[in-house]
């Protein structure tokens, strides 16, 4: 009885591996059968990669952007070719003062925590610079807006909130998001010329430039970047802009979008040593 029951059980398993095989051998053909776009898998790949122009994260950690229907990440697009102009950079945009002097430039601003300290400091060593103001910053800080103006500084139009994707937009869009950050600029300070327009990520494009001109704004780029929003610490900005300067050089500084005690600290040390060496004063109200 027990030799009878072993074989069965025996046999029980031999069927089972044989039915187990032909079901496996059945899925996988169906599998190849099936079109990969019609497969169901649960791991999906991701592809792509950051743009290092978009790296900056010095927009308002609460910037919600709406996205255009249609609208795509623009191109990198840094140049027309070598420019016999060295005052010219890409795209046309403005890379250096034209004279002796160095203009340093504060973007992303106002922010309460560090705009009033630079102002301090600049203040103190009297010299005057070009403030890049985001348009909700503006709105929501419209007395920094007011005491950059009445402290001799200029200002720029650095978009609304710092759409690094601005230029990809229509034309209609990019006009509209200008228009809207002037507006925040003029209703804090009615008379203050804004001779400027600075894309943030520095992501020209041929779109943006036109708009910004039209408005008339001069496209507004840099030519000595220290990577401040990058949190380097107070020693290396200082050290890259004191090193790096030289006669017509627009200095990218930040005092907004993030932590920026760095540069505050760091602006002791550059105005010390830049004021022995150069004229600072801010770019000019009228443009270039």
């Amino acid at each position: 009885m027990g030799d009878n029951q072993a074989g069965a059980g025996r046999a029980l398993g031999i069927i089972t591996l044989v039915v187990s095989a032909v079901l496996g051998s059945t899925y996988l053909l169906g599998r190849s059968l099936v079109p990969d776009g019609q497969r169901t898998d649960s791991t999906v790949t991701a592809t792509g990669a950051d743009h290092p122009e978009y790296a900056d994260q010095s927009a308002p950690a609460d910037t919600d952007v709406a996205q255009e229907p249609g609208a795509e990440t623009p191109a990198p697009q840094t140049s027309d070719g070598p420019s016999e102009d060295p005052n010219i950079g890409p795209m046309g945009t403005r890379v250096s003062t034209g004279t002796a002097g160095v203009a340093l430039t504060f973007d992303d601003g106002p922010n309460p925590d560090y705009t009033p300290q630079v102002l301090a400091i600049l203040r103190e060593y009297q010299v005057t610079a070009t403030f890049c103001v985001v348009g909700k910053n503006a709105q929501a800080y419209p007395w920094l807006v007011q005491q950059i103006v009445a402290e001799g500084h200029t200002l720029c139009n650095h978009s609304w909130d710092h759409d690094v994707t601005l230029g990809a937009r229509s034309t209609e869009w990019i006009r509209a998001d200008l228009l809207r950050t002037s507006e925040a600029i003029r209703a804090a300070a009615p008379d203050a010329p804004i001779a400027w327009y600075r894309q943030p990520g520095g992501a020209w494009t041929y779109s943006v430039i036109s708009v910004s001109r039209d408005l008339g704004m001069a496209p507004l780029h840099w030519n000595l970047d220290p990577s401040d929003w990058r949190t380097p610490g107070a020693n290396r900005i200082a050290s890259s802009v004191v090193s790096g300067a030289q006669p017509g050089s627009i200095v990218l500084l930040h005092d907004a979008g993030g932590d920026r005690q760095g540069t505050v600290n760091a602006l002791y040390r550059i105005l010390e040593e830049l004021t022995s060496r150069f004229d600072l004063q801010a770019l000019p109200s009228r443009g270039l």
